[in-house]
């Protein structure tokens, strides 16, 4: 499939795929992982960081859109925002 080109689906992450995405990212900083940003006071809720993070668009996140026909297109997150 092209490399530069969304094919499959909106060329906007859908509100399925950032919920999927905040809610991952959100469970992978309450058990630990490293946060990606300069977290300050004002945000320290899991949620909130992970939404920011998305935000700024420097998760390394894949999102794999596949058809009926079980075509699918792996796309950067980073090209959805």
């Amino acid at each position: 499939m092209s490399d530069n080109k969304i094919i499959v689906g909106p060329t906007k992450v859908t509100r399925f795929e950032k919920a999927r995405i905040v809610g991952a990212r959100a469970l992978q900083i309450s058990m630990g992982a490293p946060i990606l940003i300069d977290a300050d006071e004002t945000v320290s809720n899991p949620i909130d960081i992970a939404i920011k993070e998305m935000d700024e668009a420097i998760l390394p996140i894949t999102i794999r859109r596949t058809l009926p026909n079980r075509a699918f297109q792996d796309i950067p997150l980073r090209w959805l925002l």
